[in-house]
This record gives structure tokens, C-alpha cells and sequence, in this order.
């Protein structure tokens, strides 16, 4: 059973979310809510939660300074924000949880779920939360740092540092440069929905390219050649947009 803590200044915000959970998330058998961070400092001298749900932007001090803040409690973090593009592309590349505002009871459900089916230690919990704070403090995305979760830890990489990600049924291989390949359990299509704005292409259902990794292409369109010297097929559906993104870069 799991205990929660709400934290954000909006009060219809937070008595919202207390409904959804009470009605919806049987799980979660005890529910507390702050609408500051140093409320919820106090909260927690005395209160164990195992998830919070912890607003993006407040006033003072927001949901990003909470985390860097001394904590006796090890709990995983659900976050929840208005559409803020900066601080979702932070989470995604953190490989942590969010719920878009106004939170949807399903949503609220799927991200519940999520929770209790993730395995993670406290440990790699905290280098993904101080991963987040080294992603919030630059100020472009192409800088941020991707955090990839795996059996055996935690693994860190920088956009320009992947060459090429590939398919293998539910899991993908990340071509790094001068690394050895590393697999990661997280499907292709998850890492398109991140990487695509970030001068990623979809050259074949099996192959997410970085385009500042293609040397060239041949004249038929129908492979390109990688900086490692990796030959990739260029899919018959995937001609056009690989032509107009080399074309507009």
C-alpha cells in the first residue's frame, strides 16, 4: 500500500488530484498535501511518503529546488506541470514521470501503474533527480544529458555522443561514439518521441539517426553512410523525410 504527498500552491490544483486519488488509485492509502516547498519540508520530519506529486512551477521555491533539498525519506516522484516545454524535455531526458495539467483520472491511473511497476533503488532514484538539476541548469536542450535506466545501473549520454539507435524487438541499441554499444529496455519509438527534435531521423523502422552522424547519401536515396562507416537502409517510406531533413540541415 502507498502512502502520497501532494505538493503545489494552486489549492483547487491539490484538491483535485486528492479526489482523483481518493476515488480512483486504491493503492494509495493515505494522502497528505502542501503548498509550498517549506511546507512539505515540514511534512516530511514526520511522514514517510513512497510518491510524490510534486508541481513544476511555484512561487519562491519550485518543484526543482525541493529535490535538492536534504530528505529522510526515499520516495519516487510523479511530476505535474501546465504544457511547459523546457521543464518536460528535462524529465523526459531524466528518465522521470509526469502528468500534464488538468490531470485526467486515466492519466493519473497509467502513471500510478508506472510507479508500481518500476524496480529501481534509491540510489539510482537519486542520480536521476540530480540529473535533473544538472538538465534544468542549462540553458539549451541540446546540452541536456540523457539518462538511461538499465539492469545495471544508471548510464548517462550526451546527444552528440550517439551515433545511431537500433531496434531489437522491445529493446535498443545505442551506437555510441568510441563506446561499445549499450542496450537499453526501453523500446525505439520511445526514444524517437524524445530524440526527433533534436536532429534525429527515422531512416527505417529499425533505425533512429542522428543527422550530424551522416557523411552522406547515395544517389538512389537508399542508404546513407554514418560517421563509423555504418551503411543504413533508407526505407522506401522514409525517402522524403530523410531528403527534406538533410536538405533543411
Amino acid at each position: 500500500m502507498i502512502k502520497a504527498l501532494i505538493i503545489d500552491d494552486e489549492p483547487r490544483a491539490r484538491n483535485v488530484l486528492h479526489q482523483y486519488i481518493t476515488s480512483f488509485i486504491p493503492e494509495i492509502v493515505e494522502v497528505r498535501t502542501a503548498g509550498t516547498v517549506e511546507e512539505a519540508r515540514g511534512i516530511l520530519e514526520f511522514y514517510r511518503p513512497d510518491l510524490v506529486f510534486l508541481d513544476v512551477e511555484m512561487p519562491n521555491q519550485n518543484g526543482f529546488d525541493f529535490l535538492q533539498l536534504p530528505h529522510n525519506s526515499d520516495f519516487d516522484v510523479i511530476f505535474t506541470t501546465a504544457y511547459n516545454q523546457y521543464a518536460i524535455q528535462a524529465i523526459k531526458f531524466s528518465a522521470l514521470d509526469f502528468l500534464l495539467k488538468p490531470i485526467s483520472p486515466e492519466d493519473l491511473k497509467t502513471a500510478v501503474k508506472r510507479h508500481l511497476d518500476k524496480h529501481e533503488s534509491s540510489r539510482y532514484r537519486k542520480m536521476l533527480f540530480d540529473n535533473l538539476a544538472l538538465n534544468v541548469e542549462k540553458h539549451d536542450v541540446q546540452d541536456f544529458r540523457l539518462a538511461v535506466p538499465s539492469s545495471d545501473g544508471v548510464f548517462f549520454f550526451m546527444i552528440s555522443e550517439i551515433i545511431r539507435l537500433e531496434a531489437d524487438r522491445n529493446y535498443t541499441i545505442i551506437h555510441l561514439i568510441g563506446k561499445r554499444p549499450f542496450i537499453a529496455s526501453k523500446t525505439l519509438k520511445h526514444f524517437e518521441d524524445m530524440l526527433v527534435k533534436f536532429r534525429f531521423v527515422r531512416t527505417h523502422k529499425s533505425h533512429l539517426v542522428n543527422l550530424d552522424h551522416i557523411v552522406r547519401i547515395s544517389n538512389n536515396n537508399e542508404f546513407i553512410i554514418l560517421s563509423d562507416g555504418t551503411r543504413i537502409e533508407v526505407s522506401r517510406r522514409k525517402k522524403d523525410e530523410v531528403q527534406r531533413q538533410l536538405k533543411i540541415n
